[in-house]
């Protein structure tokens, strides 16, 4: 027969461990919740990096370079280059001509016939931007001014009706459209070295799309 005490003893130390069962499976619960909410910000923020394009020494197309179906009000991206946008064209006439940036074909025709992208070049000793597009087959270029290659730059190209809103940093220069599509629709435009000449060497840009 056990006495009282030895009962009410062991009622304490059989209420200890239930407790400390429970507070254990709290803290469990609670660890797995931080490194589930920790796991979905980390994809969340994979999701978000960069992509590196890379134009090869003698190309002029990105690597992987294709034309995906795009259509959109607008497009929205993060720049940023490195030093490999440093370049010299072997005709010092070509240095002027604007490479390719991002952007897109339009009026579900082909790019040289209805497009809208932001071009760059290596000139004066910094990467200028500019607004390039083309309507109904004629080209149009509006220098957009320097930005510091140190830097990431934030882009926009938004389909306003008849204009192309391209904001550089905040900055916004409106650019004809003759496109009658309520929308841009055509194919996305990758990264492209030229004018005339081919990438006198490996160039990389990183570039961020924001959905």
């Amino acid at each position: 027969m056990k006495s009282p005490i030895k009962k009410v003893c062991l009622g304490i130390l059989l209420f200890n461990i239930v407790s400390c069962q429970k507070e254990l499976s709290i803290k469990q619960s609670a660890i797995q919740t931080v490194s589930s909410v920790n796991a979905g910000r980390n994809k969340a923020k994979d999701s978000s990096s960069f992509t590196t394009y890379t134009i090869r020494e003698g190309k002029q197309y990105c690597v992987g370079n294709r034309y995906p179906p795009y259509t959109t009000s607008a497009m929205y991206f993060t720049v940023k280059f490195d030093s490999s946008a440093i370049y010299t064209n072997q005709l010092e006439s070509n240095q002027h001509d604007y490479n390719k940036l991002f952007g897109f074909s339009d009026n579900n025709k082909d790019h040289h016939s209805f497009s809208a992208r932001f071009g760059w070049r290596w000139l004066n000793n910094e990467v200028q931007l500019s607004a390039y597009t083309y309507n109904d087959g004629v080209r149009s270029i509006v220098d957009l001014g320097g930005i510091d290659m140190s830097k990431e730059h934030n882009c926009a190209i938004i389909v306003n009706g008849d204009h192309y809103d391209f904001v550089l940093d905040g900055d916004t220069t409106s650019v004809a459209r003759t496109s009658k599509t309520p929308k841009a629709s055509g194919y996305k435009l990758l990264p492209y070295f030229g004018g005339d000449e081919v990438a006198p060497h490996n160039i990389t840009i990183n570039i961020k799309e924001i959905k």
